[in-house]
């Protein structure tokens, strides 16, 4: 027979099944004792008003769609200027609207996103309770990406650009909320972040079992030792491989059963190094130690077996340049999403077509920053 863990995840324990008082709180309708240990009158917390015994079309609630209304990044930076913080806000005024929406979900809302203090809080017990095992419980792994956050400030910089990331390119991960609970792709990525953390304070052992276990989890498989930049969307997430020697760089973006690895059983420096701005379709590989410039286009399920130039539209197997990214000064491949750019060079228009043709006119760069060298967290 398998293994029966009593708590199959971690719970604040604020809210543990295991404190001495029990506290009601979403739906719940329990008692708590008063201090002379006589039982009070059942309570009632009301959460919502909407009856959870009609049908409700989300599409015309009175632009109440389950999490509220659409804020994009823009319109948090000004409303939410004065705040510390404005993606955790936002991310908790998405969850209490969810709450009211949603009784059934209210507890685990509660317990995820409105009960901690900080995004860093939420995002712990969230992937310690998805990697959550018999042998390496959820309050363990809170622990370890609680310290790794703790110890390295760059992570909590790079995860909100990665949320940032999701909202702004997947159409259908529009509120913060959405990602941190919902986004494997986002999960997979923000764990490999601790792993990379561990392999760096030579923790290496801890490290490779916490890959196999996103692996396992997300079927996300990235090496620890990997370098990746912020502001990343995995879109999806199913089937990405990215190698042990393979660099990503900042604002890319990947859809799944995308490929960065070797061309066989050499050693050493054996992995594709991925500039700046670069999309990568789903199914493509790119395989060697090959460098692919920034703001490149790989076509999906495309096969690249050679370095690829800057703004480059590539596709084919093997991949080949078909045309040069035609967008205006400033915008990426990976900011637009749209996988029917090396077909548009072909013969349809570009709707983003201006003069600025495969330049890096008003993006910031240095003379060979194409390439991803600086650090990854």
């Amino acid at each position: 027979m398998p293994l029966r863990r009593p708590r199959p995840a971690y719970v604040p324990p604020f809210y543990s099944s295991t404190n001495a008082v029990h506290r009601p709180f979403c739906c719940s309708t329990s008692s708590a004792p008063s201090s002379n240990g006589v039982p009070r009158p059942p309570q009632t917390v009301k959460v919502s008003k909407i009856s959870t015994n009609r049908s409700h079309d989300v599409s015309t609630d009175d632009g109440r769609k389950g999490f509220g209304h659409v804020v994009t990044v823009d319109e948090m930076t000004q409303s939410l200027h004065s705040e510390d913080d404005p993606l955790w806000q936002l991310m908790k005024r998405e969850a209490s609207n969810a709450a009211s929406e949603e009784p059934q979900l209210a507890s685990a809302l509660y317990a995820t996103i409105l009960v901690h203090e900080t995004l860093e809080e939420t995002l712990g017990t969230t992937l310690g309770n998805a990697l959550d095992t018999p042998t390496f419980q959820a309050t363990q792994w809170v622990e370890l990406f609680r310290e790794a956050m703790a110890d390295d400030p760059e992570y909590g910089k790079a995860v909100r650009a990665d949320i940032a990331a999701v909202m702004q390119r997947d159409p259908a991960s529009s509120h913060a909320a959405r990602v941190m609970l919902y986004s494997k792709g986002f999960q997979a990525l923000e764990s490999w972040r601790c792993a990379h953390w561990l392999w760096n304070k030579g923790r290496t052992s801890l490290a490779l079992y916490m890959q196999s276990m996103i692996s396992n989890r997300f079927a996300v498989d990235i090496h620890p030792a990997a370098k990746i930049g912020h502001g990343v969307l995995i879109d999806h997430g199913t089937g990405i491989v990215i190698g042990e020697t393979a660099t990503l760089g900042n604002n890319v973006s990947l859809l799944h059963n995308v490929t960065l690895g070797g061309t066989g059983k050499e050693t050493g420096d054996r992995h594709p190094k991925v500039g700046d701005g670069v999309m990568i379709g789903a199914g493509a590989a790119i395989l060697g130690n090959i460098k692919v410039g920034m703001g490149a286009h790989i076509a999906a399920c495309s096969v690249v077996l050679k370095p690829v130039e800057p703004f480059a539209i590539i596709s084919g197997v093997p991949g080949k340049m078909v045309g040069k990214v035609s967008y205006k000064a400033g915008v990426m491949p990976s900011f637009v999403m749209d996988q029917r750019l090396s077909i548009d060079v072909l013969g349809t228009k570009n709707p983003y077509h201006s003069a600025v043709t495969g330049s890096v006119k008003g993006v910031h760069t240095h003379e060979d920053d194409e390439l991803f060298e600086g650090s990854s967290i």
